[in-house]
């Protein structure tokens, strides 16, 4: 426990320091409105990194498999599904004159919505389908990546833009109230998630050894379902889709702690997020000013990750 205990605490100092360099690297004047936008940013990458870590966690456990992550279910192309058919009806202009926070509690509660409904329909026979959940969920993000791509080729080159800079996971425009109500939605699901851990324990030990210890294994995997749904939800809706970082922040977590105690690796998975995002954002921003680069570099190892650990289980 303290060796544990040790890991979360050098954790959480590697995340303040990272934080204080993004903040505070070649500051200068207007030290206020620099320290402002900064603050912004550090604070939705910091929000974003630990939902997407966190979630991952408890998805690989309620789906008994290391190599999944959320995004695999279809959020990141319903997301974009559903911008492609906003700008499609209310063109580039009209999308750009919606309120952000009315933007964002949309975006939000039709991702939050269709996750619900499909987990909801899918374990109608109980957290024993939910192999199945996971296979309609990954058929449903080829149907809609598919309708998003016929839809987005009779859009006009100027609209087609406003979509396609949505495509990828930005953090350069966060709006600050959007960001508050996200941060309190996410921080109420963390706090919710670390709640259930003592359960979420026995339901990593298998369905049969968890309904013989007498936990309503059904009940614990349709609220660890309902947790990824609104982290992911909240979180793809305030800066974008991100489908394969959840799973090296959450290697990473399993790698470090070596537990299998989701009191410590569900804020360790959180930590790890939030320090490869701010980190990966300081060296793009800061040291190569590249703006953009961050979310599809993370991708892409994300990618190879989830590839490396595909083929190694299946050597196993």
């Amino acid at each position: 426990m303290v060796s544990h205990r040790m890991s979360l605490g050098l954790m959480f100092m590697a995340l303040c320091l990272a934080g204080a360099g993004f903040l505070l690297w070649h500051l200068r004047a207007p030290m206020g409105f620099i320290l402002e936008l900064r603050a912004l940013k550090l604070a939705a990458l910091i929000c974003v990194g630990a939902a997407t870590g966190a979630s991952t966690i408890l998805f690989q456990t309620v789906a008994m498999n290391r190599l999944l992550t959320p995004g695999i279910v279809g959020f990141d192309a319903l997301f974009i599904l559903f911008q492609t058919l906003l700008v499609a009806s209310l063109g580039g202009v009209g999308v750009a004159q919606i309120a952000p926070a009315l933007r964002f509690a949309i975006e939000a509660g039709v991702l939050m919505l269709a996750a619900t409904a499909l987990f909801g329909f899918l374990l109608r026979k109980g957290a024993a389908d939910v192999t199945r959940m996971i296979l309609t969920g990954v058929i449903l993000g080829v149907l809609l990546h598919g309708l998003a791509a016929m839809v987005q080729r009779v859009l006009d080159p100027s609209e087609f833009s406003v979509v396609q800079q949505v495509m990828f996971a930005s953090f350069g425009q966060v709006d600050a109230g959007q960001l508050v109500v996200a941060a309190l939605f996410l921080s109420a699901a963390m706090v919710a998630a670390l709640r259930l851990a003592p359960a979420l324990d026995v339901v990593g030990l298998g369905r049969g050894t968890a309904l013989g210890l007498g936990l309503d294994h059904n009940r614990i995997v349709v609220l660890a379902l309902l947790l990824v749904a609104a982290m992911v939800a909240v979180s793809t809706a305030l800066v974008g889709p991100i489908t394969f970082f959840g799973l090296l922040a959450a290697s990473l977590a399993r790698h470090i702690t070596d537990t299998h105690r989701h009191a410590i690796l569900i804020p360790a998975a959180g930590l790890i997020g939030a320090v490869i995002l701010v980190v990966g954002q300081f060296v793009f921003e800061r040291l190569m000013a590249s703006q953009s680069a961050l979310a599809v570099v993370v991708e892409f190892f994300g990618g190879v990750l989830f590839l490396i650990l595909v083929l190694r289980s299946g050597r196993a």
